[in-house]
């Protein structure tokens, strides 16, 4: 037994290469230089290793690893399939560490194993913080990369250039760096901004791309949502009282509109309910339990808890995120984060710090939180053996969006909806189109709202090359991996950590092979740089990944007759987008969520050139929870009448479709006639699906 734990100890020493990175010559004009040593900016640095260059990688703060070593440790990804490389190998190299038995402290393997889908490929998605840290650790070290930390751009004099070319930056305290290429893998985008590449922060309007899921949303902001009344006003009802703690008086401006709100933040906390490697929730300076009054209120009124605690990761502990209506994103707080100096960032800091801390404890503590909900919360703590430079909290806050570049390729809604196709992918994404809420208002009835929350699903797609390069008149010689060039809705789907570090590999690349070259990047052969990423195990191209059984989408272009899908229908009330369930029609449908109140209605309206006989067809995809009685109204014309005509029927929508499709009607159509297809919810015992209606 003796000599496997000494196996296993040097297993561990050599597999935690605890050799120092290597010093900074700033006497040299490095090939590459990456600012930010996020998960993006450490693979950038080694793959600049790998093709034999020179490389600095500077951080503005301590750690390496960004969020994938500050807590996010249940990697979000969608599709595991189109992760390669370098990236892939991460999540290889934390398979080999949790192979080993020392490592696992609180629980043993075998347990967590026969709870959890332990890996894939021999990669695993779940893992704790410092495990990460210490693998970019010693990705650093192994490749002898020079490294300085605590290193922060000057903003106001932070970069030279020569023309469109950067020729140095000047950090905090004087020191110049000096380089041919540089990357920009941070998550505020700051080099990026002082090298005068164009940019912009917040919500682009709909008009802009010609998208549907940007801007204003409140309409389809119903996940994450209240789902029970709660007064917004400090004294329920009474408006003269001023209203709650992070809810505005502003009203939202018409769904589809442009705004400067960013997304909300949270920390991802790597919490445990093991009592011997617990830290109680601290009380925050500053606690002020009005801030969660009206978490309060929506407890009392039987809404959900908002906290995520599930024990999904190693060693018995989370990575709790953000969930339900009130919880720990703190909605409207950082509209000033993406442009801000670096006092006003950690002014924002705090105060997240703050509301975030002060969450748990009133949780755990006010004597007014349910039973129920206390108890749930008790038996939590932050877990001791993470973060211990902080008492358990994370260091990195969860910067979900801030700058995005605007580069010659933008990256939007239709490419994440393959309308659109990159001919030069340097990567591929695969999560939903996903933005927490940017808003909480009060409304009409003075309750509060919350409005911003978008959830669409997607289907892996390439991730265009040049959307991760400047215009060229603006900057010749800069990457940027992480704020790239896409909008709000589409950077929802992107901004996944196993794509940061898909594009840094890409970014480096592209570097390396411009410097070769003797080019620009924006004028670098993609055919070199497709070969050289596919050799290296990068996936540029997918098809596969549909789960067993699940059918594939409908394409609206490739059907007969007329359709008309539900992305150009109006409707009534909130109705939640998804595409959980296959067969739909175009990238997605739309539910009622089995309210059955009358109150929301979808109407589909289609126009007939010729006088003819048609059938109507209704899509939707079936199941067991969808409703049995959908009302349907169809308004239409006649050759033979004067009056428009009116038929009322009831769909059964959890009857099998042929072709996604279900027959409802014949009608002789007038030529040059509109066909109005209105699905109704009153009283239905389900579901009500609304996805396409088609004429044939």
């Amino acid at each position: 037994m003796a000599w496997r734990l000494v196996l296993s100890f040097a297993l561990l020493c050599n597999f935690f290469n605890s050799s120092p990175a290597a010093e900074p010559d700033l006497e040299k004009t490095y090939d590459v230089v990456v600012y930010g040593a996020t998960s993006g900016g450490v693979i950038a640095a080694v793959q600049t290793v790998k093709l034999g260059k020179s490389v600095l990688l500077i951080e503005p703060g301590e750690h390496l690893g960004g969020l994938s070593s500050g807590g996010l440790g249940a990697t979000d990804i969608g599709n595991k399939q189109v992760i390669g490389g370098l990236s892939r190998g991460f999540y290889r190299d934390l398979y080999t560490y949790y192979e080993q038995p020392d490592v696992w402290k609180q629980e043993k393997r075998e347990s967590y194993v026969a709870n959890q889908k332990f890996a894939e490929d021999k990669s695993m998605w779940k893992f704790e913080p410092h495990v990460a840290e210490r693998i970019f650790d010693r990705y650093v070290a192994e490749h002898k990369i020079p490294l300085l930390r605590q290193a922060r751009l000057d903003l106001k004099n932070g970069v030279k250039k020569d023309g469109n070319r950067i020729t140095s930056i000047t950090l905090e305290g004087g020191r110049t760096v000096k380089g041919r290429m540089f990357i920009d893998a941070t998550y505020e985008g700051d080099l990026m901004a002082k090298a005068g590449v164009q940019y912009h922060v917040g919500r682009e309007a709909n008009s802009v791309y010609n998208e549907t899921l940007n801007g204003v949303q409140v309409k389809n902001s119903v996940s994450h949502q209240f789902t029970k009344p709660v007064s917004a006003y400090k004294e329920p009802g009474n408006p003269d009282s001023g209203l709650l703690p992070g809810v505005i008086a502003d009203k939202p401006l018409p769904d589809g509109s442009g705004d400067k709100r960013v997304q909300a933040y949270n920390f991802r906390l790597c919490l445990t309910p093991d009592p011997n490697n617990q830290l109680p929730f601290p009380k925050p300076e500053g606690y002020d339990p009005l801030r969660y009054e009206l978490y309060l209120r929506y407890m009392q009124a039987g809404g959900g808890s908002g906290m995520q605690l599930s024990n999904f990761m190693p060693n018995k502990k989370t990575d709790t995120n953000n969930t339900g209506a009130f919880s720990s994103d703190n909605i409207g707080m950082n509209y000033d984060y993406p442009e801000a100096d670096y006092a006003t960032r950690e002014k924002i800091f705090k105060e997240h710090v703050t509301y975030h801390q002060g969450l748990l404890w009133f949780l755990a503590n006010d004597p007014r939180v349910p039973e129920k909900q206390q108890a749930q919360i008790k038996k939590w703590g932050l877990a001791k053996d993470e973060f211990q430079k902080t008492g358990g909290w994370p260091h990195q806050m969860y910067v979900r969006e801030a700058r995005r570049m605007i580069g010659p390729v933008v990256m939007t809604q239709h490419h994440c909806q393959k309308r659109e196709v990159a001919a030069d992918s340097v990567g591929m994404g695969a999560y939903n189109m996903d933005s927490h809420n940017v808003q909480r208002y009060v409304d009409a009835n003075g309750h509060a709202r919350n409005e911003g929350d978008i959830q669409v699903g997607v289907r892996p797609y390439a991730i265009s090359y040049q959307s991760i390069i400047p215009k060229e008149d603006q900057c010749a010689n800069l990457l940027v991996p992480v704020c790239l060039s896409a909008t709000h809705i589409a950077y929802g789907s992107i901004r996944m950590e196993p794509v940061f570090m898909v594009l840094g590999q890409s970014s480096a690349t592209a570097a390396c092979f411009a410097l070769d070259d003797k080019v620009t990047l924006q004028k670098l052969d993609y055919a070199k740089l497709r070969e050289k990423l596919l050799s290296d195990g990068q996936v540029l191209e997918y098809e596969g990944g549909r789960k067993p059984g699940e059918a594939a989408s409908l394409d609206p272009a490739k059907l007969p007759g007329i359709v008309v899908d539900n992305d150009k229908a109006d409707f009534v009330g909130e109705w939640a987008r998804s595409s959980s369930t296959g067969g739909y029609v175009g990238v997605d449908y739309q539910h009622d969520g089995g309210t059955g109140d009358g109150k929301k209605s979808a109407s589909f309206q289609l126009r007939v050139k010729d006088a003819r006989v048609y059938k109507v067809r209704v899509a939707y995809t079936p199941f067991a929870n969808r409703a049995t009685n959908v009302p349907v109204t169809i308004f239409y014309e006649t050759p033979d009448k004067d009056d428009p005509q009116v038929m009322s029927l009831k769909l059964n929508q959890r009857q099998p479709t042929k072709n996604g499709f279900a027959e409802i009607a014949e009608l002789n159509l007038k030529a040059s006639s509109f066909v109005t297809v209105v699905l109704g919810t009153k009283d239905t015992d389900g579901h009500v699906i609304a996805d396409a209606v088609q004429l044939e």
